[in-house]
């Protein structure tokens, strides 16, 4: 009978994938011979562990979610005659197979709560809260905020009282995440805060601290403080581009984004050509970007509404950037109807629409809402279909000097009542 180390190099030459997941299964299902020395038996474990992760791998390869589900469920009678810490790395890196594979969110969570109550009887605590930290991250990616949330309170209960700082910092930014997600940026600054107040306290990870500069600028680009984003996403995207992470793109695009934002369209094509962002610089997510800078310089809001149908999955798929072009848009039409409306007292509301190559109803809308913004002085005149716009009000400022003089007399009265209760 072939030895596992034949197996595994047998499994390794072969090209028929078929016949490679049959090699790694018997490869695990064989048990270790209980005379066998010391040495032999380790050999024997790192031979299967070596099969495991391999026969995750060619699951991965094939985009089979439950094949790679099963792995974890076969490995974890294989990890009780392991050492702890072996255990977590082993389980860790057949999860992260699951990253390759699209839409296998739903089964990775349910793999992640089966692990988790194992870890529980297991009393491997270190190893819950690693796979509980995983879980908070999908839940947010899934926009599950509410049961994030529920986890993340009972994890920070234990990790403070077992001072871990690295899964603490970790989780305190999944917290300010999920606050954002909900639209609370008072509670996701503070949750912001304590991840970095943790993390000065131990040597943070790069991966790790890119993290936490992406969180800050992006809640400093929910304050509108667009300068100080694009110095935290530089730092991200710098960061993230010299481990050649791909994540970097995503800090790229918020780069772009910010300067768009700051009225600044023209540095788009002057940033894509330093050295870190030149590799990207042809890639379709960052000509989105391009497009949508292009549509800002020229105010033009049929080739804005163009790229966001271009490119609707590269724009669309990023809350941030959706929401932040979604403002972009309405500062734009906000400009293009002022520059139309602007040469007239009177104007109909369908030559507007026209115009700006928009629905009636739509212009109806923003312009009533620009009244009452006081962006410009008019009325909208619906029985006969027409904007009626006034001339800006001069202020009356007698009102202002009336009460000012009203409040002098007041003094004058004081005065006069207290020397004469003096003179009493």
């Amino acid at each position: 009978m072939p030895s596992k180390e034949e197996l595994i190099k047998e499994a390794d030459s072969t090209t028929d994938p078929k016949r490679a997941e049959a090699l790694y299964r018997e490869i695990l299902a064989s048990p270790i011979s209980q005379h066998a020395s010391t040495e032999e038996k380790e050999s024997e474990l790192r031979h299967q562990e070596a099969a495991l992760i391999k026969l995750g791998e060619l699951y991965r390869d094939q985009k089979n979610a439950q094949g790679i589900a099963d792995v974890i469920k076969l490995s974890r009678g294989f990890v009780s005659s392991i050492a702890k810490a072996k255990t977590a790395k082993l389980i860790r890196t057949l999860l992260d197979c699951f990253n390759a594979i699209p839409n296998s969110q739903k089964i990775q969570m349910d793999v992640l709560h089966e692990n988790i109550e194992w870890a529980k009887r297991e009393k491997r605590i270190f190893l819950k809260h690693s796979l509980e930290t995983r879980l908070v991250g999908l839940q947010l990616d899934t926009q599950q905020y509410k049961p994030a949330l529920a986890l993340i309170d009972s994890l920070l209960t234990e990790l403070k009282r077992l001072d871990d700082k690295l899964v603490l910092t970790e989780v305190h930014l999944l917290e300010s995440r999920a606050y954002r997600g909900i639209g609370n940026l008072a509670k996701a600054k503070a949750a912001l805060t304590s991840a970095r107040t943790a993390a000065n306290s131990i040597y943070c990870p790069p991966h790790l601290q890119a993290r936490l500069d992406l969180q800050s600028g992006i809640l400093h680009a929910e304050d509108k403080d667009y300068t100080t984003a694009y110095s935290y996403f530089y730092e991200t995207f710098e960061n993230l581009s010299t481990q050649n992470d791909p994540s970097a793109l995503g800090a790229l695009k918020y780069m772009l984004l910010c300067k768009v934002m700051l009225n600044l369209p023209e540095d788009v094509t002057s940033l894509l050509s330093i050295k870190l962002a030149s590799k990207y610089a042809q890639l379709r997510d960052v000509e989105s970007m391009r497009a949508v800078a292009r549509a800002h310089q020229k105010r033009n809001l049929a080739d804005f509404e163009k790229a966001l149908r271009d490119y609707r999955q590269e724009l669309s798929s990023d809350p941030t950037i959706r929401t932040h072009l979604s403002a972009l848009y309405d500062t734009l039409l906000e400009q293009n109807l002022l520059r139309i409306v602007e040469p007239y007292s009177v104007v109909e509301i369908e030559y507007i629409a026209q115009q700006v190559g928009q629905d009636r109803q739509a212009v109806e809308l923003k312009l009533s809402q620009m009244i009452l913004d006081k962006v410009f002085h008019g009325v909208l005149d619906q029985g006969r279909g027409c904007l009626l716009i006034f001339e800006q009000p001069e202020a009356d400022r007698a009102y202002g000097a009336a009460i000012d003089t009203l409040e002098q007399v007041g003094k004058v009265v004081d005065s006069l009542y207290a020397k004469t209760v003096k003179l009493a």
